[in-house]
């Protein structure tokens, strides 16, 4: 499983010219999920997420997390995250769970990650064309893969 995440003064995602989620200051998290991917996989990449300190204290150190600055997160599912690049000019994306498989998946990170935090999270809508507007703040963008727990 693997998590791109961007530290936002505010995010959204657009279907069809309608908003249908929203965020102010926080986390927007894109999720790619993989053929093998489990409940370990969520369960450690969001207890990571959940204390993971970009976010400015006091002093102005990164050293807070998205509780500490009572934040928001916006998660949206994209498989592209699982692309490989290897040969060729044309991306491959044979890592990916396949929708029967990421899909139950992605709606049980989103619920972990909403417990971890203490409050629900927005969320795109699985499979959409989604626009996804952002403003990065810092900008601070952290890769994570939870089969590369480094």
């Amino acid at each position: 499983m693997r998590a791109l995440l961007q530290r936002v003064s505010s995010a959204s995602v657009t279907i069809d010219g309608r908003t249908v989620s929203e965020i102010a200051c926080g986390l927007l998290v894109l999720i790619g999920i993989e053929s093998g991917d489990d409940c370990s996989d969520i369960e450690w990449l969001c207890n990571k997420i959940a204390r993971m300190r970009i976010f400015e204290d006091e002093q102005g150190k990164m050293n807070a997390s998205i509780a500490d600055v009572s934040g928001e997160i916006l998660v949206v599912s994209q498989f592209t995250l699982h692309a490989s690049t290897r040969k060729g000019n044309r991306p491959s994306f044979l890592k990916a769970a396949p929708p029967q498989i990421s899909e139950p998946l992605y709606e049980s990170f989103c619920e972990k990650l909403s417990a971890e935090i203490g409050k629900p999270v927005g969320r795109g809508v699985f499979g959409a064309d989604m626009k996804v507007a952002l403003i990065n703040d810092g900008p601070v963008t952290i890769w994570i893969d939870s089969r590369n727990r480094e």
